[in-house]
């Protein structure tokens, strides 16, 4: 195969070079037994379909992010959520969102007892592995952002205390599209944080039989296949999968064109975007193509990994102005002929 001209190529000493660094730490190969693919089996025990789900949450957890579900009632997204916090082990909370609730309900606060007369801390449920937010949207922002510091930090500051969460710390919200009474939407700071956000949509017919099938008698306890160290040890994994620079600068031609469709040829979407994506989506994306990649038995990225979840990345992350929503156009409308605007980069591997 020839080689492309640069940037768009991959460059073979350097995957040559970074495969002699890891000779010694390679991640598992394709065939080998990859321990989430067996906590993803014992989802599935409970959960009927959701694979694109289910798949985006072992990424998310591969990578260190978070990621937000959004779909209509009923379709099992707490259910998936429960259902992997399950079969990870470690501490497992959830937070059922309200409008009455206050920051301190979250993170917790500090606490006056009289026979001691001193203030004591009490920690919040947000101290655990892997926190749901169940309904997020129906809780005002200035609860919603309480989490901005826990996400992007991983700690808790109390009064004068930091406090650090527990490692692995994931957090997974779940938000109702289709209601508008009593619900907020989530400030674009917080949504920012979130590494993906997945649309979950109505299951297929046979699908809806299996569940009701299921339905009828109880409802297998998972078992737990992993421990939190252990998801530790294979983000350490995550971490050595190569990523060639011609990824990296995919991934930033990606975001920058949802900033300027017009870059791209798509000058007829400028008046339909108002914000483009951040920054942080050019990290989501290549962190999140480089656990899909590694979740898939493989050591190195592929342009495929990174345009997969380009819209799980990007969809939450581009404001869209009036005229959009006046036309009736959605983000993932909007991204898909941006998406499709930019060139792949050519991939030369070494036989």
């Amino acid at each position: 195969m020839t080689q492309a001209p640069d940037p768009h190529a991959w460059s073979r000493a350097s995957v040559e070079q970074q495969r002699q660094q890891q000779e010694e730490a390679r991640p598992p190969a394709a065939g080998s037994a990859n321990p989430l693919e067996q906590v993803l089996f014992e989802v599935k025990r409970t959960i009927v379909g959701q694979d694109v789900l289910l798949e985006r949450m072992a990424v998310a957890m591969l990578a260190g992010g978070h990621l937000l579900v959004e779909g209509v009632p009923g379709l099992a997204k707490t259910l998936a959520v429960k259902s992997l916090a399950g079969a990870i082990g470690g501490a497992f909370q959830r937070i059922q969102f309200t409008p009455d609730l206050v920051p301190a309900d979250l993170v917790g606060t500090r606490v006056y007892h009289q026979r001691t007369g001193e203030f004591e801390t009490t920690l919040g449920p947000v101290f655990a592995n892997l926190l749901l937010a169940d309904e997020i949207n129906r809780a005002p922002a200035k609860v919603q952002s309480a989490l901005l510091e826990v996400m992007q930090e991983r700690q808790v500051t109390i009064g004068r205390e930091t406090h650090r969460v527990p490692e692995p710390f994931l957090v997974m919200a779940t938000q109702n599209p289709i209601e508008s009474d009593g619900t907020y939407p989530l400030p674009e700071a917080q949504v920012d944080r979130f590494m993906m956000k997945v649309l979950v949509g109505y299951p297929s017919s046979p699908e809806e039989h299996a569940i009701v099938e299921r339905a009828l008698q109880p409802a297998p306890a998972p078992q737990v296949m992993l421990q939190p160290a252990d998801l530790v040890a294979m983000r350490e994994q995550v971490e050595r999968v190569y990523v060639d620079p011609a990824i990296v600068d995919y991934a930033v031609r990606l975001v920058a064109a949802t900033r300027s469709p017009a870059s791209v040829g798509q000058g007829d979407l400028e008046r339909y975007v108002t914000y483009g994506a951040s920054p942080r989506a050019s990290i989501a994306l290549v962190l999140g193509a480089r656990a899909l990649a590694f979740l898939r038995g493989r050591d190195y990225v592929l342009p495929h990994d990174v345009d997969e979840i380009g819209l799980d990345v990007l969809r939450h992350r581009v404001v869209l102005s009036y005229e959009a929503l006046a036309d009736g156009l959605d983000a993932d409308t909007v991204l898909v002929r941006v998406l499709r605007a930019v060139a792949a980069p050519d991939v030369v591997l070494q036989g």
